[in-house]
């Protein structure tokens, strides 16, 4: 039996990444500009999933759809009358992935390496608490990253994987338009994707297991299905799935609800119904690092059981965002790089569901803010009386404000047209502890969306500016004011 090869090079260097996804790409270059010698391992594509199967590609498809959605909406308007987009969708392809390229330059090996970076397309495997190999490397390293990432799961129905189903990973590839599009999983993915196709002309059926928008505000729910309902979508919420199976020209599967049983005939079926992390394989038992369910098990400074390897992103099993992995790499280059005892905060954590209207969050929601013990009130405001809404015609949804009775403010939820554009503020206002008067007293242009948080902002001081004591106050200024 001929002997195994071994690793012939060795590599020591002060940060060895594994994984060049957006919470790899980050803590590399961070450290690579700081002066580290650092080390990038990516299997797979550069980038990760964010450029090639998630973000990029989900959101340029959402545009397309905005654009077939347009001549819709125009109508409204007294533009265009009558006519009706006409989808190419390979040219719809062809946009999607024109975007990937355009950015992925961005995120290469080229660019890496010009940093001074080592940047080795291999597969990684610890084979210690202080080393691995990399095809024929082996590295050491004051400091390892684990940034694998996650991919979809697949729910343990009989039948369902021997289907081969569509995931975010594969439906881009699609060059024809699906003529019916069945999706398992009503989350944010599931749901972007179901809109996005049924404006692209494609017939759709979501089905979930739970309620869409669960995480969210409840006031968000009942808006998005009735928009999901008016635009053709049909959806199954606290549903049973079973029985999928290949059919003559598509799938079919059984639909349970409390309403009774539907068989479901589509062309293709998509499931968007949770995700799993990356760390099989990468040897974390020989490098003494404890895994859970979600991912691997890290404390609030991202190192795991063995404090020489951090996780970062959608691996360390917490929150699966781009921008959370970003956070999570400025995280671990102020502990390694700085030595500072940085600790993630996720008191202001943002996310965006990036349907039309967009729902957008910041910070807690009402019940988790009761939950909590605080002392809460409520603002909610609507864009029925947004002057820029109504001249646009998007006069669908509001915002929301949890506060204590003394006016700090602990979460926001906006739904509506840009919603994820403006909840920026909000984040800014809970992590830097701004004053909700800061935003009530700004001066915001007219007429524009934005204009809704002041109005909210300001929302909580007419109570104490129009009750009895400033009026009884502005009486006796007017009497006796020169």
């Amino acid at each position: 039996m001929p002997a195994k090869s071994q690793p012939s090079q060795r590599i020591e260097c002060d940060v060895c990444v594994i994984g060049a996804g957006s919470a790899g790409l980050s803590a590399a270059s961070g450290a690579a500009q700081l002066g580290a010698r650092v080390v990038l391992i990516e299997r797979g594509a550069m980038g990760g999933d964010c450029l090639n199967t998630g973000c990029v590609p989900s959101k340029s498809l959402i545009a397309a759809a905005h654009a077939a959605h347009g001549f819709k909406a125009a109508m409204a308007m007294g533009v265009g009358a009558g006519l009706v987009p006409k989808i190419d969708f390979q040219a719809v392809h062809d946009h999607v992935h024109a975007v990937i390229g355009a950015i992925a330059p961005h995120d290469s090996v080229a660019r890496f390496e010009g940093m001074g970076i080592t940047v080795l397309q291999e597969t990684a495997k610890f084979v210690s608490p202080g080393e691995l190999v990399a095809g024929d490397y082996t590295i050491t390293a004051r400091r390892f990253v684990v940034a694998t990432g996650s991919r979809p799961g697949l729910p343990p129905i009989p039948g369902l994987a021997a289907l081969e189903p569509l995931t975010n990973e594969t439906i881009f590839s699609l060059t024809t338009r699906p003529d019916h599009l069945l999706i398992l999983g009503g989350g944010p993915i599931g749901l972007e994707l179901a809109q996005a196709f049924r404006r692209l002309g494609s017939a759709v059926t979501v089905v979930d297991a739970g309620a869409i928008l669960a995480r969210d505000e409840p006031e968000a729910a009942p808006l998005i299905r009735k928009v999901l309902a008016d635009e053709g979508i049909a959806l199954f919420e606290h549903a049973s799935f079973a029985d999928p199976q290949r059919i003559r020209g598509g799938v079919q599967a059984r639909v349970e609800t409390a309403a009774g049983t539907q068989i479901i005939t589509a062309s293709h079926l998509l499931v968007a119904a949770g995700r799993k992390p990356n760390i099989e394989d990468l040897g974390l038992d020989a490098a003494g690092v404890r895994t859970t369910g979600q991912g691997i098990a890290v404390d609030a400074r991202l190192r795991s059981s063995n404090a020489r390897i951090y996780a970062l992103g959608d691996v360390a099993g917490g929150p699966q965002f781009t921008h959370i992995a970003g956070y999570h790499a400025g995280i671990f280059v102020r502990n390694a790089m700085f030595g500072l005892p940085s600790r993630v905060d996720y008191a202001a954590l943002p996310w965006v569901t990036y349907l039309d209207p967009e729902v957008a969050h910041v910070g807690l929601t009402e019940a988790d803010a009761r939950k909590s013990g605080a002392d809460v009130i409520t603002i909610v405001e609507h864009f029925v009386e947004n002057d820029r809404a109504q001249a646009e015609r998007r006069i669908e949804g509001f915002v929301k404000l949890v506060l204590t009775r003394r006016g700090k403010v602990l979460g926001a939820t906006m739904v509506g047209p840009h919603a994820g554009e403006m909840i920026s503020l909000w984040g800014l206002v809970i992590s830097g502890k701004v004053k909700l008067s800061a935003v009530a007293s700004m001066i915001a242009p007219y007429p524009t969306l934005a204009e809704i948080s002041k109005r909210a902002a300001s929302a909580y001081y007419k109570p104490k500016l129009f009750g009895t004591l400033p009026r009884a106050w502005v009486g006796l200024v007017q009497r006796f004011m020169p």
